[in-house]
């Protein structure tokens, strides 16, 4: 269900000023297609000062930001974390500063709430560390994706982070169970992709080549002679699905996933006992300017997807 919004007037706060417009109402409007946040700037639908302006405008403190009336996806009613949950998040902290944490993401939670969701991994963390109000995810990693994700605790290191996403100097890798045995010639995916909003809000990613520019680079960790490999997967970009989407395009789809994976394939899978989709962000490495400080972090594997790579090796090895 989508409710429609008042016409909004947001006054800047010193927090908020230094980021660009376009970043800004991409976090506000929560769930909006980013093709109808730039139709709204686009338009002249949002304005500064009373004033149109691009989507790389940087907000300055005390702007007034006029929103339109929108529609705007309905939230699931925002439920409190378990003790469970807590427990469960807690014992995942890889790496915590001052300005930022990064956790081993559960396989199964959304980062955040949706129409369907009452508590996400921001919403838990934000119920977890009440004086700290400025908790922000600096990237996103699908719901049924394990692995490291960045949590910034200052306005200012989110936008250190976002600015370091954006220039391509955040080095995140992955690792997938996927079909079938890689050739060399396929190890480089540099193909676009197009997301297409479905009715209910669901999305599906494919190649287009009017779509937006995508690059993976895959390596083998290990091959089960036909059956599968273990494989790493750099992110040059950072497109919704793209690994999903790209590994698919070369005939090698992810270990049950089930929204681009093959069903065949997947059947195997469930067998062998795998339930869940196998894509972990192994690592992230940074520097953030500001500190001068490089942070490196890897996230072990979870149990479940440990146990399917020692039966692949005691089976197809």
């Amino acid at each position: 269900m989508k409710l429609k919004t008042n016409v909004q007037h947001l006054i800047i706060t010193l927090d908020q000023s230094g980021q660009r417009i376009d970043n800004f109402l991409l976090n506000r409007l929560k769930g909006m297609p980013k093709s109808r946040v730039y139709r709204l700037l686009r338009k002249g639908e949002v304005r500064v000062n009373k004033k149109r302006i691009d989507a790389s405008y940087r907000l300055c403190k005390g702007d007034d930001v006029r929103l339109p009336p929108v529609y705007l996806q309905e939230k699931a009613t925002q439920a409190p974390p378990s003790k469970q949950t807590e427990q469960l998040l807690s014992n995942r902290i890889l790496y915590e500063d001052d300005n930022l944490m990064i956790i081993n993401k559960p396989s199964g939670m959304s980062v955040h709430v949706g129409s369907t969701v009452r508590v996400g991994v921001i919403e838990a963390l934000r119920h977890m560390y009440p004086k700290l109000p400025n908790l922000e995810l600096a990237h996103r990693l699908d719901a049924e994706t394990s692995g490291c994700l960045v949590i910034a605790k200052r306005k200012r290191i989110l936008r250190e982070l976002h600015t370091l996403l954006r220039e391509g100097k955040v080095q995140k890798i992955y690792w997938a169970l996927t079909q079938g045995k890689w050739k060399d010639s396929e190890l480089r995916v540099d193909l676009p992709l197009h997301k297409d909003y479905q009715d209910g809000g669901k999305h599906v990613v494919e190649v287009d080549a009017a779509g937006k520019s995508a690059l993976t680079i895959f390596r083998t960790i290990r091959s089960f002679k036909r059956e599968a490999a273990l494989m790493e997967a750099k992110l040059l970009t950072g497109r919704t699905h793209q690994i999903r989407v790209h590994a698919e395009y070369r005939g090698h789809p992810l270990a049950c996933d089930d929204r681009y994976g093959d069903p065949e394939f997947n059947k195997q899978m469930h067998q062998l006992g795998l339930r869940r989709m196998f894509l972990h962000a192994r690592s992230i490495d940074f520097t953030l300017p500001s500190t001068n400080e490089r942070i490196t972090v890897e996230a072990p594997l979870d149990p479940e997807l440990e146990a399917i790579i020692k039966i692949f090796e005691a089976r197809y090895a």
